[in-house]
């Protein structure tokens, strides 16, 4: 996958955290050569975080993150700082910017602390080089840089391309269970939830990535799967279906060939994919009145058939017998305290980053609460778990 095309949950989130007036916003724009940021003596001028994918020399594909000050004061403020902590949760890299003529302060003490109990690896920054007389003397994850001047700059990213290359690791969504040259069938539904004009993101990773390792790819609707097996000449390595399919995909599939879905292939490239077949027994248990989040990591136009809001819970009712009740969120809403609900049902991840995605099922084993995600959870109500499972066996 080139540079440009790289998706945002595929590239390493830099973040820029400190006080106000510490110059946050003109270090990422000497950072980035460019002004994504508005910059101004005014304390508070970075009122929310301001984010934006790049490619960024010698670093690579990556998300720069400007945040507001993590000293912001009174009721707004607060909020400021809480959306400052939610951008920790995604954070792959951390920059301290600290004023230099001030050094360290409460708020940067506390932020380091952040860094450390999270095992975030960071930098700190001291701005303002320019107006010292002379410069402190600093330590490996400290630099000394001046926004104005552009000083130190070029060495604050070999820093950070640094710690990019160190934290990177290979991974793959499918690659590791075919050889090169297998026949690999996707079943991809086009229905009312379809966008229209193209298909979603776990399809196409997936399918660019099987491309790269010279499998040769078939991609159907479940109405089309029988027929397409019956006219190859051999059979498939492998079927990956989308999970609302499950059921019937399973059915149409020998069972001499190995099985699976996009979500259960993201639920092990993103997270923990033991802990999520836990929760899915969770699901069987579930009785009247059950507080049950399902959550989404992208937002997108609800259709009538939405699998978040209108499919899953109705499979999940009839799962059960009962009726629990849901609650939903979307986006980069998700809650700080997990305890209230019984079972937390998540979506594949495909647009948050690993970071962000193990920090949720980290809160959910945390407060205790079961969770599990679409994927898994629908082949578990279709009584074929263990054979979307047998794929990844040995490769978890």
């Amino acid at each position: 996958m080139s540079l440009n095309t790289t998706v945002s949950a595929e590239r390493a989130h830099i973040a820029f955290f400190g006080r106000r007036n510490a110059g946050k916003s003109s270090v990422v724009n000497a950072v980035t050569n460019q002004k994504i940021s508005v910059v101004s003596d005014t304390l508070g001028t970075t009122t929310d975080p301001v984010q934006k994918a790049m490619e960024l020399l010698p670093l690579g594909p990556v998300v720069i993150i400007d945040t507001p000050g993590f000293d912001d004061e009174g009721a707004l403020g607060e909020l400021r700082v809480e959306r400052t902590r939610e951008v920790l949760r995604k954070t792959d890299i951390a920059v301290l910017v600290v004023d230099a003529t001030l050094g360290l302060c409460d708020a940067d003490q506390a932020l380091i602390a952040e860094f450390t109990v999270r095992r975030l690896p960071y930098l700190i920054a001291y701005n303002k080089a320019d107006l010292l007389t002379e410069l402190p003397a600093t330590r490996e994850h400290e630099i000394c840089v001046s926004a104005l001047t552009g000083q130190g700059i070029e060495e604050l990213k070999e820093k950070l391309s640094v710690i990019v290359k160190s934290e990177e690791r290979e991974k793959h969504i499918v690659a590791d269970l075919v050889n090169s040259g297998d026949t690999v069938i996707l079943v991809i539904p086009i229905d009312e939830s379809a966008p229209k004009g193209r298909i979603i993101l776990p399809q196409q990773q997936t399918l660019r990535e099987l491309l790269d390792f010279h499998c040769n790819v078939i991609c159907c609707q479940p109405e089309e799967l029988s027929a397409m097996i019956a006219n190859l000449r051999e059979k498939p390595a492998l079927v990956i279906t989308d999970s609302q399919a499950f059921g019937r995909v399973s059915r149409d599939t020998p069972d001499d060939i190995p099985m699976t879905s996009f979500s259960v292939l993201f639920a092990r490239y993103k997270g923990s994919l033991d802990g999520l077949i836990r929760g899915a027994k969770t699901l069987e248990s579930l009785r009247d009145g059950d507080k049950v989040l399902i959550s989404e990591g992208c937002t997108h136009r609800r259709q009538c058939g939405d699998i978040g809001t209108v499919k899953l819970p109705a499979w999940i009712r009839e799962f059960c017998g009962h009726e629990p009740q849901f609650s939903f969120t979307s986006g980069g809403t998700f809650p700080d305290d997990l305890s209230e609900y019984r079972l937390v049902v998540h979506c594949g991840g495909c647009m948050l980053n690993e970071k962000e995605m193990q920090f949720r099922q980290k809160s959910a084993v945390s407060a205790n609460v079961p969770m599990v995600n679409y994927g898994i959870a629908i082949a578990e109500m279709n009584g074929i778990l263990d054979r979307a499972l047998k794929p990844l066996v040995g490769n978890k």
